[in-house]
């Protein structure tokens, strides 16, 4: 939190953007980002909270997403990506019912395109949410989901993410928070 603090003061961002997907790293991402902005001195910065959802996204996440960004009082935005991503597989020939890596990480690259230029235009900083699992393995996607500002789960293992959720629903005393969570 100290580390994010120091970040936004730095470098004077008005506000911080997540792309919040429903799942367990977004969600560590938010509550943390949530606890920076009620510590800082100055005007604190909003939080948009961002929901990108394409052609695998569930509903049950979508709903989680939005739950918990309006709980938490941020500015939230849903940009379904399915147009941006269809267009592209189109412009350079990708068959559309092959869901390959093509396919999957077009999804990722819209998504950061669309949180850095949101950014760009709220003087904001994009929060990663990758874990240090999905680093470390690679499982994310080259100019896509690994490229943020800063990147607030960068250390955490996959495992650790789950457990500091988990220990925040259960400690915190707001019932309807600890239920979203």
């Amino acid at each position: 939190t100290y580390a994010l603090i120091r970040r936004i003061e730095h470098i004077k961002a008005e506000k911080i953007v997540i792309g919040i997907s429903g799942g367990l790293d977004s969600t560590l991402a938010v509550l943390v980002a949530q606890h920076a902005v009620t510590k800082i001195n100055r005007k604190p910065p909003k939080i948009i909270a961002v929901s990108l959802p394409g052609f695998g996204t569930s509903d049950r996440t979508k709903n989680n997403a939005c739950h918990l960004s309006k709980y938490l009082s941020c500015d939230f935005r849903q940009i379904d990506i399915k147009s941006a991503t269809s267009f592209h597989i189109n412009s350079i020939s990708q068959e559309k019912e092959i869901s390959e890596i093509t396919y999957e990480n077009t999804q990722a690259r819209i998504r950061t395109m669309t949180l850095m230029n949101i950014a760009n235009n709220e003087n904001g900083l994009v929060l990663g949410t990758g874990d240090m699992s999905e680093a470390a393995t690679g499982w994310c996607t080259y100019a896509g989901d690994h490229i943020s500002m800063y990147h607030i789960n960068t250390g955490i293992p996959k495992t650790l993410v789950k457990y500091l959720v988990y220990q925040f629903a259960e400690n915190t005393k707001d019932k309807k928070l600890k239920l979203i969570l």
